[in-house]
């Protein structure tokens, strides 16, 4: 006989969702200035990832996308600097993370680490592309339109978001830590 799966309840998904939007908030709050176009570096990154590898797609991806638009609106409202836009592409170049790094959750520690890697390009490529058409054609608060050329040397700065690469062992480590604890409330 098959033991029965035990499934989180859904006042315990709930939960990790609000827990986890709030750290991923207070992560993308606290962060490290950088120079335009990047502004900043946050802890969030190391957050997001052991959450994506640890519960479903769908739990995972909603503590990020609320975390990642709350803790950008606060930083574009109260810290300055940065565009209106910047917690709509946190939702744009996050979320999809979820899914990618939720993709190998259960394949092994390389799969995992390979997903890892593969979401951070993913997030950079997310930032790189649409920066590239808001410099070009000069939207939301980008300056002034100008050439392709141009505004691909502006968005190549994007390639900096490659740095949420050293958070992938600290990932790893909370994922050890915390893993047992998830596996008990019926986290798979």
């Amino acid at each position: 006989m098959q033991p029965v799966a035990v499934r989180p309840s859904r006042s315990v998904l709930l939960a990790t969702i609000a827990v986890f939007a709030a750290l991923i908030a207070v992560g993308t709050i606290l962060s490290i200035p950088l120079p335009a176009p990047l502004y900043k570096i946050t802890w969030a990154p190391a957050i997001f990832m052991a959450l994506s590898a640890m519960v479903d797609v769908k739990t995972s991806a909603s503590a990020i996308g609320i975390g990642s638009f709350l803790g950008e609106a606060f930083n574009v409202t109260f810290k300055g600097g940065g565009s209106p836009i910047y917690p709509f592409g946190m939702l744009w170049a996050r979320v999809p993370e979820a899914a990618i790094i939720g993709w190998a959750r259960n394949k092994g520690q390389r799969a995992l680490i390979l997903a890892m890697v593969l979401a951070t390009a993913f997030e950079t490529l997310a930032f790189f592309f649409s920066d590239w058409l808001f410099y070009t054609y000069g939207l939301f608060q980008y300056g002034a339109p100008t050439t392709a050329l141009n505004a691909l040397t502006l968005a190549s700065a994007d390639f900096g978001t490659l740095a949420d690469l050293v958070y992938i062992p600290i990932s790893l480590v909370l994922i050890k830590a915390a893993l047992p604890a998830f596996r008990r409330r019926g986290f798979g």
